[in-house]
């Protein structure tokens, strides 16, 4: 059996942020196994999954990515939504806006240390959609 629904995540500062606790209060009873398929409807921000304990990786996170895509680089021409965008589009295809994770004895099969990091790459990315698939 297949359930789908969506979530919509308030709006987050430019940076990392661990929705995980998020997601899990707004999922139903979960099958004794199976997948979960995280779907996140934007091109300027991604889902990735990540350390979950120490808050240092995610200020990392955004201080390598702003290095590996500089805002103002004068080669790009997609620049009439702000500085910021054409950065975002690029960091949202290398990290990826969609995650499945495992599901088994009713709950995400996540290691110890992992996460769910929303990406937020816009300075007002204003809130974000979720479309949550299960599948068991």
């Amino acid at each position: 059996m297949t359930e789908q629904f969506e979530i919509t995540l308030p709006a987050f500062k430019r940076g990392y942020h661990l929705i995980t606790d998020l997601i899990e209060r707004k999922l139903p009873p979960l099958p004794e196994k199976g997948l979960v398929n995280i779907l996140l409807q934007h091109t300027s921000a991604g889902i990735s999954l990540n350390e979950n304990a120490d808050p240092s990786v995610r200020i990392d996170f955004e201080s390598f990515m702003n290095k590996l895509v500089p805002e103002n680089n004068p080669s790009f021409i997609h620049v009439l939504e702000g500085s910021d965008d054409m950065p975002a589009h690029l960091k949202s295809s290398l990290i990826g806006v969609s995650l499945t994770i495992p599901v088994t004895n009713h709950r995400l099969n996540l290691g110890t240390w992992q996460g769910i990091y929303l990406c937020e790459f816009r300075n007002s990315g204003g809130n974000r959609r979720l479309v949550v698939t299960i599948i068991d």
